[in-house]
């Protein structure tokens, strides 16, 4: 009986021990995804607030491109440079959505040669001979400049659009405007046209009346010059006959 309960005992306390054994484990991988996760909230709070005059180190994400873990990398080692300001950058060059930058990390005499396009990195050369730096520079100013012809040409293109566009916006405005221009003259001229005809017309009547008038008026006179003329007659006719009679006595 003794036995029983003392290998009883045995058994509950290597399981008790399990127990423990297992919830420490549980409790340092907990701690560990918590301390990733903490991680993670960090680094990307510290490339929020990063540099505006430099372009971030990662693109955004698409479907069709796998996000790329940039932490073990020149980028990385750059971006983190560049948040907490430990570097300083020397020039930067852009081309259209190209551009390359020169940084210098003074403590340890590095250079940092960035390529990058559209704010986002593309690559980055350390080194610590201020030749090759000056020189991969120049490199990649070259190449933002082929790189950046394309894109300067689509600009150019896109801004002689515009300004045609423009031109045939301000040549249609002038168009209708002169179109509007002429059905006004035409119309004032078919309605001239109209008014002269009508005054054509009654300046003939008029012409008409006046002609009826005048020969009225020279009939009346004719007539008036008959009387006058029987009337003088009548009365020089008048002053002989009395003439005679006063003789007479």
């Amino acid at each position: 009986m003794n036995e029983i309960a003392r290998n009883t005992m045995c058994r509950y306390a290597d399981g008790v021990a399990t127990s423990v054994g297992m919830m420490i484990v549980f409790a340092a991988l907990s701690a560990n995804v918590m301390a990733q996760s903490v991680n993670r909230s960090s680094g990307m709070a510290a490339t929020a607030t990063a540099s505006a005059n430099l372009p971030s180190t990662s693109a955004p994400a698409t479907a069709s491109v796998l996000a790329i873990d940039t932490a073990n990398s020149t980028i990385g080692e750059l971006q983190q440079l560049m948040q907490s300001q430990a570097i300083s950058e020397l020039r930067t060059t852009y081309n259209g959505n190209y551009g390359s930058s020169l940084l210098f990390k003074a403590d340890s005499r590095t250079y940092y040669v960035a390529l990058f396009q559209q704010k986002n990195f593309w690559r980055v050369v350390k080194t610590s001979s201020e030749v090759q730096a000056e020189q991969t520079y120049k490199n990649f100013v070259g190449q933002t400049e082929k790189l950046a012809e394309v894109d300067i040409r689509r600009i150019k293109l896109e801004a002689d659009k515009q300004y045609t566009e423009q031109l045939i916006s301000t040549q249609e405005t002038r168009l209708l405007a002169l179109q509007n221009d002429l059905a006004v003259q035409r119309q004032q001229e078919q309605t001239v046209s109209v008014q002269q005809d009508q005054a054509r017309q009654q300046a003939q009547v008029l012409n008409n009346k006046q002609q009826s008038a005048r020969n009225q008026l020279m009939v009346l006179r004719n007539r008036i010059r008959a009387l006058e003329t029987q009337q003088t007659i009548v009365d020089g006719s008048s002053i002989i006959s009395d003439k005679n009679d006063k003789k007479k006595q």
